[in-house]
Formats: C-alpha cells, sequence, structure tokens
C-alpha cells in the first residue's frame, strides 16, 4: 500500500507490505530505478514476518521537498539522512536495512554512521559510500569506460539531455547495466514515471557532480559528509551482493571496500544477474535479507 510520511525535508512516499507490528526491514532504490524494483523481494519478506517499507528517494516518484528553497542535492549525506528521517518519523528504532545503487549507499551510511539502526545490512556491490577526496585519481580504462554516463553529467550538455530525453536515456543504461535481463516495454514503463518528478533531474545531476567533488553540497551536511571522509567501517552484520553479468560495477570492482565490514559479513556473487540485482534476482535478495535478520536473532 503507497503511503506517505512528512520528515523535516521531504514528503516521502513509500510502499508498506506485510504486519504493522513485523520485524522492518526497510528496502531502497537506485538510479535509475524506483519502487517497483522490490516487487517480488517485498512479499517474500512479508511472508516471514517483516513490516517492508519501500520509499521513493528524493527526486523520484510521488516523493516531495517541503520546501522550494531546499536545495535538492543528491549528496551521499543527503541520502543517509534522507534514510534516518524516514526512521524516525515511522518511529522504527531499529531495521534490517537493504539497498543498491544510490539505496544501497543510503543503507551502507545508515549502519556505518548509525550502527543501532540498523540490525543487519544487505548491500549491493559493497560498500558503498563515496571517497570524494579520491574521486579524481583516474582507474584503469576498463573501469574508466563504463562512467560514461557520470561524465556526460559533469556539463550542462547532460543536463539538458537527460532532461529532454530521461526516458530513452535512463532505459539505455537499464539495457548496458543488465545485459542478460529481458524487461520488457511494461516492466520499464511501470517504473519510467518515478522520472517525471519535478526535481528529477536537478538530484541526479547535484549527485554525480558533488560525489566528483565539482560542486558544494548542501551545508546542513557538512558534518555527515566529514565523517564519511573517513571511510568509516561497518560494524552491523552484514551481506554483500554482486551480479555476474552487471555492466556497471561487476565483481571484483569494489574488492577493497569489502575490508571494511568488519562485523559478521559474507559476499555472494549471484550468476547470471546485472545491476538491478533485487529485480532481476528477487530470491537471492530476499534469502540475504532472511539470513541477515536470522543472524541479527
Amino acid at each position: 500500500m503507497l503511503k506517505t510520511i512528512a520528515t523535516n525535508l521531504l514528503d516521502i512516499a513509500y510502499d508498506e507490505q506485510g504486519d504493522a507490528n513485523g520485524w522492518p526491514a526497510v528496502l531502497l532504490h537506485g538510479f535509475p530505478y524506483d519502487v517497483h524494483a522490490y516487487d517480488e523481494v517485498a512479499p517474500r519478506l512479508a511472508s516471514a514476518g517483516a513490516r517492508v517499507i519501500t520509499p521513493y528517494l528524493r527526486g523520484y516518484g510521488p516523493t516531495r521537498f517541503l520546501a522550494p528553497t531546499t536545495p535538492r542535492s543528491g549528496q551521499q549525506a543527503a541520502l543517509g539522512a534522507d534514510l534516518l528521517a524516514l526512521l524516525d518519523a515511522l518511529e522504527i528504532e531499529q531495521a534490517i536495512l537493504g539497498g543498491y545503487d544510490w539505496g544501497g549507499r543510503a543503507a551502507c551510511i545508515a549502519a556505518a554512521l548509525f550502527p543501532s539502526r540498523a540490525r543487519g545490512l544487505v548491500s549491493v556491490n559493497g560498500y558503498n559510500i563515496q571517497n570524494i577526496a579520491r574521486a579524481m585519481t583516474p582507474d584503469t580504462p576498463e573501469k574508466e569506460h563504463r562512467l560514461w554516463y557520470q561524465y556526460y553529467f559533469h556539463g550542462e550538455r547532460g543536463r539538458a539531455g537527460l532532461d529532454e530525453n530521461r526516458a530513452d536515456f535512463c532505459r539505455l543504461l537499464w539495457s548496458l547495466w543488465s545485459p542478460t535481463w529481458k524487461f520488457d516495454d511494461e516492466t520499464y514503463a511501470r517504473t519510467a514515471v518515478a522520472f517525471d518528478n519535478p526535481d528529477f533531474v536537478d538530484v541526479v545531476i547535484h549527485s554525480y557532480r558533488h560525489r566528483f567533488g565539482l560542486v558544494e553540497g548542501d551545508p546542513q551536511f557538512d558534518d555527515l559528509e566529514r565523517q564519511l571522509a573517513a571511510m568509516p567501517p561497518i560494524t552491523v552484520p552484514t551481506i554483500t551482493l554482486d551480479g555476474d553479468a552487471d555492466g556497471v560495477s561487476p565483481p571484483g570492482a569494489r574488492q577493497n571496500g569489502l575490508k571494511r565490514f568488519t562485523g559478521r559479513h559474507e559476499n555472494r556473487v549471484v550468476p547470471n544477474v546485472g545491476h538491478n540485482l533485487p529485480q532481476e534476482a528477487p530470491d537471492a535478495f530476499a534469502q540475504a535479507l532472511l539470513d541477515v535478520h536470522g543472524w541479527a536473532g
């Protein structure tokens, strides 16, 4: 059931399934996706006693900023703060967190800096906290070419291209990042409406410029960004997942980050699966959540 709740900055739209008194699980989508990534995951968790919360991130779907003066920031600290604000608004003291891409970053931030709020974590592509201080250090050509869209967004041509062609552009990314996933028009259209949010372009462009240190962040998140710059460890029970056909972040691309999981941790590679792992392999993602729930006791 789609609901909304106000936080300090946003009116957050979210889907809720399962027993209202069940164990809380918050699932977060990435770019360019939406809550439908968890259409097959949420019922599996609900049937196991979970209260499943799946929010639209800032700039997506029906989620809206409360004030026109709030910067349309897409920086990592904003995503983490939005997650914490949602937990507070829903009066959820502690939850199992799961996510990928932007949503995985928000979940990692909450688990790293506020471990008392996370009973456990499932993160696709490992340790998703950005090392902005090293963002301008070149990587191998093999890794660099996968980030072409990020460099495109650094210029105003890229902003205009996303604004004018957002449905076609994002569909191209789906195809490139999940080459083995044969999604149909209906599946894509169900999610693409989320990109019509009036703040989508601003939030996306700011995200991909801020992570390279090209623009300033929202000052209210400066303290969080300073904490994240230390690349804090994640101590809560965690399962990390990788799709072996991920077209943007293949297994091994973030291998060094796995050492930052200092609590109980297991890394799993899911065969024949791309970047949108929860939607492509819902059983694997749901099982990881259930296993972490079991670890947390």
